[in-house]
């Protein structure tokens, strides 16, 4: 079985939902699984530690899935034009992976939500690829053969599904918004399996 990882951060549910799109994208690939990990929120109490094991949703990511995973794909929320701290943080301690080269030559992707239509999606994304480009990894998005990208009026990116949540986070997902979250995961799954 091929494991496509899916890790994310979510505050508000919606990259999580994102990411459980995507999931479902990967797993409509005979012999692909979507392994779905989420990072812990970074405490601004220095001795302030979390659980190894979340109260709820997804588990936390460990570096032997990063190691194990055949593809990655990466999902955040804006945080003014970034990625939120909790990614970045977690990417900040991958410096053994990196050394090892163990993430170079595998698909990856990347996904963000935001509260508005011009919140930061695509400089989010593209924060979110530099890191992946550093570890030597194979970069994917999403073509305009997926017509949600010229149909949507919310999120949808040629550098990554994206979201429009609203400035009360109160926006779900429009089915667009799901649909290319699915595109991209069938996509790097099959890519995946063409480069195995």
């Amino acid at each position: 079985m091929t494991n496509i990882l899916v890790l994310y951060y979510s505050r508000s549910g919606h990259v999580k939902t994102m990411a459980e799109h995507i999931a479902r994208g990967v797993e409509t690939v005979t012999g692909c699984h979507a392994l779905l990990r989420t990072v812990p929120a970074v405490s601004s109490v220095c001795e302030a530690t979390e659980d190894e094991i979340p109260a709820e949703g997804h588990l936390y990511v460990t570096h032997d899935d990063l190691k194990d995973c055949s593809a990655l794909v990466l999902g955040s929320p804006t945080r003014f034009g970034n990625m939120a701290a909790p990614m970045k943080y977690f990417i900040d301690s991958t410096s053994d992976i990196w050394l090892s080269g163990e993430l170079s030559g595998k698909p990856a992707a990347v996904f963000t939500s935001t509260g508005s239509l011009h919140g930061g999606q695509e400089t989010t994304l593209l924060s979110m690829m530099l890191p992946l480009l550093h570890h030597g990894m194979i970069l994917m998005g999403l073509p305009y053969s997926e017509s949600g990208l010229m149909l949507t009026q919310q999120g949808g990116t040629p550098y990554g599904p994206s979201h429009v949540a609203g400035s009360q986070n109160d926006q779900n997902l429009t089915e667009i918004e799901a649909q290319l979250c699915r595109a991209l995961g069938k996509r790097i799954a099959t890519t995946t399996l063409k480069l195995q």
